[in-house]
């Protein structure tokens, strides 16, 4: 077993140090079984680092299983961005990608011993009707004038089903269990249904499929799964799970344990209701940055390092709760603050003209990549007589809070030299568009020899050498804490949860950034290169998080 000092505990930990101390297993196996039928979000990403993260561990094994049975809403596209994900958290499947439509023929078999054992038969009703037959939750259901069919009957019945004999809705399998029961998903429950769909791995080969709930626990079972591991919402679907393992003849007996899955401020955990905004078009794709999905974090700039620190932060509980988005912001603002090199960005430019920097002077000043590590290096800068700097960092006049370029005032120019304001042109709106400044070019990495020290620094590029770019301020896409709650998303929608900047100004070492890696643009955030830019040498950088919680003092 792997070092276990650093290592988490909860309760399914616990369980599994129990169940390896009694001898009940001699190994860990689990599985990460999405259905691909969108992106995964990022309560998925507390599943993965679950999973895996026991199985590296404890020395065990996890597989990655596609539970496939719904071919109508699944995708060979998800598949692929779902193995991506995973590899992208940093974690790799024990063996082959399993499917549960790889035990299709298994499957099949079980639901034919089922008919056998008297334990299954095919159902007639229609949906109306079955709703009807069902019950409520104060009220037990009814049995199917079905439910008694022959097992020779029935055995003929589903043999038609599976060869095509019988259109979509007109009948399905279903379990004999207990109509009476106080747990819903026990009285008499479908496990087989008709459909004529392409399936994205066994084409047109059935034209049946089976239930989630009845293919699920069966391929835990078929893979020797030790400890299978799901969220809150599937612990009264135990029953079904325990109740189909004990009446068909599977190789093992897995154990179905549950934890609290993940809810998150200002986001949607819900698969549907995402595809949903892609559907409405309120966001631009499943990797929009504003979404939830770990596909749009990463191409947000989010760090595999931070997604796994969050779910080690909020840990694992049967306690339903909702997590604040500072926390996950918290996470990466510390990865990226020691990790991310510095670079500077000009997001709304105006002009600074030094008046005695020499007209044909060209410098390379050396800069430091990060403040406190001096072995992510150095990068070179130019610097020349005409710069850009931010239209918010110069005041004609001001009060002494505001620590930028005032005119008759000084501030550091970051990297380079202490300057002096003296004047500023306007157009006819009355915006500042130049600011004509002085400098004393014995401050270049020191301070004024007559002792005084300019209160602010700020950042700056040049501008024959800085290069154009576009910047998406990102911010968070809803308005309330509980989107899920409201009636309509339209109503909820954050305004200003993208801005596009078209008109930015970087300094040139940006041409050489690549899509994803992390910088801190000086006093504005983190940003990453695009990872989805359909001109190669266009400059598109997304916002992943600003230097500082804005929102806790919106909240407060």
């Amino acid at each position: 077993m792997s070092d276990t000092e650093n290592r988490p505990t909860n309760f399914i930990r616990n369980i599994i140090d129990a169940d390896l101390a009694s001898g009940k297993h001699t190994n860990v196996q689990t599985r990460f079984p999405p259905e691909p039928n969108g992106f995964l979000h990022i309560g998925h990403a507390k599943a993965i680092c679950l999973n895996f993260g026991i199985a590296q561990d404890y020395n065990g094994q996890c597989n990655l299983r596609f539970d496939d049975t719904n071919p109508e809403k699944e995708d060979i596209d998800y598949v692929k961005a779902i193995q991506k994900d995973v590899q992208w958290l940093g974690f790799q499947w024990s063996g082959e990608i399993n499917y549960s439509s790889n035990y299709f023929e298994q499957l099949h078999g079980f639901a034919v011993e089922l008919i056998e054992k008297g334990l299954a038969y095919v159902c007639f009703l229609n949906s109306e009707e079955t709703r009807e037959y069902r019950g409520t939750l104060n009220k037990p259901g009814k049995n199917s004038p079905y439910r008694d069919t022959s097992v020779a009957e029935n055995l003929a019945l589903f043999a038609k089903m599976k060869n095509g004999e019988f259109e979509e809705g007109i009948c399905a399998l279903r379990a004999k269990i207990d109509m009476s029961s106080s747990f819903m998903c026990m009285r008499d429950p479908i496990i087989y249904r008709v459909r004529f769909a392409h399936h994205h791995q066994t084409g047109d080969k059935w034209c049946i499929y089976p239930m989630y709930d009845f293919t699920h626990c069966i391929s835990d079972a078929l893979e020797h799964i030790t400890h299978s591991i799901c969220t809150l919402e599937f612990q009264d679907n135990r029953r079904l799970y325990d109740w189909v393992i004990e009446n068909v003849s599977v190789p093992s007996t897995p154990h179905q344990y549950e934890f609290s899955r993940l809810n998150l401020e200002y986001t949607l955990m819900s698969k549907r209701k995402l595809n949903s905004l892609v559907e409405e078009k309120l966001v631009d794709s499943w990797d929009d940055p504003r979404m939830p999905t770990i596909a749009a974090f990463r191409r947000r700039g989010y760090t595999p390092a931070s997604l796994r620190e969050f779910t080690k932060r909020i840990g694992v509980t049967k306690m339903e709760n909702t997590i604040e988005m500072s926390v996950l912001e918290a996470c990466i603002r510390e990865d990226l603050n020691d990790n991310a090199p510095r670079a500077m960005a000009v997001l709304d430019p105006i002009k600074l003209v030094i008046e005695n920097y020499p007209e044909d002077k060209n410098e390379d000043l050396v800069v430091n990549n990060h403040p406190s590590d001096e072995a992510q290096g150095t990068r070179i800068v130019p610097f020349s007589k005409t710069l850009y700097i931010e239209a918010e960092d110069f005041k004609e006049e001001a009060n002494k809070k505001y620590k930028r370029l005032v005119i008759d005032k000084a501030v550091r120019l970051r990297g380079a030299y202490v300057v002096t304001a003296t004047r500023c042109d306007k157009d006819d709106a009355g915006n500042v568009t130049t600011v004509y400044c002085t400098y004393n070019e014995d401050t270049l990495g020191k301070n004024p020899t007559d002792g005084t020290k300019p209160k602010g620094v700020i950042h700056w590029v040049d501008a024959a050498k800085s290069l154009d770019a576009t910047v998406r301020l990102y911010d968070r896409l809803f308005t309330v804490p509980n989107p899920a709650a409201a009636a309509d998303f339209n109503s909820v929608i954050n305004p200003e949860s993208l801005v596009t900047i078209t008109g930015a100004k970087v300094e040139p070492s940006l041409a050489q950034a690549q899509p994803e890696a992390a910088y801190q643009f000086e006093r504005q955030g983190y940003f990453c290169l695009d990872n989805n830019i359909t001109e190669p040498s266009a400059l598109v950088f997304n916002r992943t998080v600003g230097l500082r919680d804005t929102w806790a003092k919106i909240s407060q």
